[in-house]
């Protein structure tokens, strides 16, 4: 039997990778992991929690740990946290341990994807939000394209025709 080839989905807060990440396994039949859903699970806290106590830094060493065990697994469906990228490592096992696909969203959808969401700690300042999500871009689209086999724009489409034009382009 071939070896089951990993679908890793990376890109901005908003970006629709766990939604169109479940549309891409449920179809191809493969398991569907959320990098931040895994942390959640493996600490029994939510993310804001984790960042609350442990700072960015810490979340961020939990998220390179959850992201290296699970690119070990075969035949599944990944949305990464939007940050991950910033990890040399996190870029380096997904580009090695599968195909790296960049969901690209313009800034206008991102605001109005996550205007109401309180589970995202990087929006919970005093900033905002749509600032934080321009310097969020300009420091992680860069890693986001230099990781990406393949860009895909998700910001007119549904998640599942999204879905579909990834899987056609990965030709599974």
């Amino acid at each position: 039997m071939a070896e089951k080839r990993n679908i890793f989905l990376v890109g901005p807060m908003g970006a629709g990778k766990s939604t169109i990440g479940r549309h891409i396994a449920d179809q191809l039949h493969l398991e569907f992991f959320d990098s931040d859903q895994e942390i959640e699970r493996r600490t029994g806290a939510d993310i804001s929690w984790v960042f609350d106590i442990e700072g960015e830094e810490g979340f961020r060493r939990r998220e390179e740990t959850v992201i290296s065990d699970l690119t070990e697994k075969q035949g599944i469906v990944l949305a990464t946290g939007g940050g991950s990228v910033i990890s040399k490592e996190v870029r380096n096992k997904l580009s090695a341990r599968g195909i790296v696909v960049y969901l690209e969203t313009p800034i206008e959808k991102q605001v109005a994807r996550t205007q109401r969401d309180k589970r995202r700690p990087l929006l919970q300042t005093e900033e905002d939000s749509r600032d934080v999500l321009v310097r969020l871009a300009d420091e992680r689209e860069p890693l986001y394209k230099e990781v990406a086999d393949h860009v895909v724009r998700t910001d007119e489409q549904s998640a599942k025709v999204v879905a579909n034009q990834i899987i056609e382009k990965l030709d599974f």
